[in-house]
């Protein structure tokens, strides 16, 4: 695909968002690999970039995930830049901070003192309500999902069920007027009891590829998955590939260099399921997944209008 014919392609994206509530965005936006495609405007050095091109973004996609709340708390302030730059409709899908989903600290040396250690805010809904809710207040409607994401758990945690004990507590405790969404990444919790709780608190599965997790048409299949009215997808890595080796290939992400069809495929039959049922759909795409995210959405709008379901 020519960056033309990416520019093309991406041309479906808002129309989607506005007649059929299917908001496709990528995973963060600032990338100087996309320019040419998403970004034509000259800025003068790459400060201004990466301050700037958001509103730019969100001239072609119409939601974006928000990565870098996961790694600290939102403040108002950096989310009201967000805001000033994208239109009212735009939609920002946010990871709640780690410190929430993250059982024991991992030994990266970023966690300093904190490097493994047990988390006593894990899946503390005060902490939820108290320190990351007032810093994305600014967001107003432009709020889509929070998604939860859960790394992979060791056994001993999830085994026994009181993890989903945990969750269901932990969920049922939330403030009403959100949409929540859930991604966890041992492919053994996938079944009717986490779909359960996930239900029983009207909070979406994130059909998430990740390295292990089986692929997110394998998860669809399940007939208990859709848990409430939105569909959420994070179209991140090929199944076996981790995230250093995906960086190493696709690095700086100018165009798909692994095509994965079935990816795509995976993505449209979500868009189908999400507008036959009425159901606002925001799926989002990852450079690590083909090594490009613009063309891989605009390969993955290119097959829906083929096959006529765009019509």
């Amino acid at each position: 695909m020519s960056r033309e014919e990416v520019r093309e392609g991406l041309k479906q994206c808002w129309p989607l968002a506005r007649e059929q509530q299917i908001y496709f965005g990528t995973s963060s936006w600032r990338y100087a690999g996309w320019k040419g495609v998403v970004y034509n405007r000259d800025y003068p050095n790459e400060k201004a970039f990466a301050a700037k091109c958001l509103e730019e973004y969100a001239e072609v996609f119409p939601s974006v995930g928000v990565d870098f709340t996961f790694y600290s708390f939102p403040t108002a302030a950096s989310m009201r830049r967000m805001a000033d730059q994208t239109p009212e409709f735009f939609k920002f899908g946010l990871k709640v901070t780690e410190e929430l989903t993250v059982w024991k600290y991992p030994t990266h040396q970023r966690y300093g003192t904190r490097r493994g250690t047990l988390n006593e805010a894990f899946l503390d809904p005060a902490v939820f309500v108290d320190r990351f809710l007032p810093g994305i207040e600014p967001l107003g409607p432009r709020l889509g999902p929070l998604m939860f994401e859960f790394g992979s758990l060791p056994v001993g945690v999830w085994r026994d069920g009181d993890f989903l004990e945990r969750l269901d507590r932990f969920l049922g405790e939330l403030p009403a007027g959100y949409a929540y969404a859930v991604e966890i990444r041992n492919r053994d919790l996938l079944g009717r009891p986490y779909f359960d709780v996930l239900r029983r608190h009207s909070v979406a599965h994130v059909f998430n590829g990740w390295t292990r997790m089986p692929p997110i048409g394998i998860q669809a299949q399940d007939e208990n998955v859709l848990t409430t009215d939105i569909v959420v997808a994070r179209a991140l890595l090929r199944p076996g590939r981790t995230y250093a080796d995906a960086v190493k290939q696709f690095e700086p992400y100018e165009a798909i260099t692994d095509p994965w069809p079935r990816r795509r495929r995976d993505l449209v039959n979500l868009m189908g399921r999400a507008i036959a049922g009425e159901m606002a759909a925001y799926l989002y795409v990852n450079n690590r997944a083909e090594g490009n995210a613009p063309a891989t959405i605009a390969e993955t709008l290119r097959l829906w209008l083929r096959e006529g379901a765009g019509e």
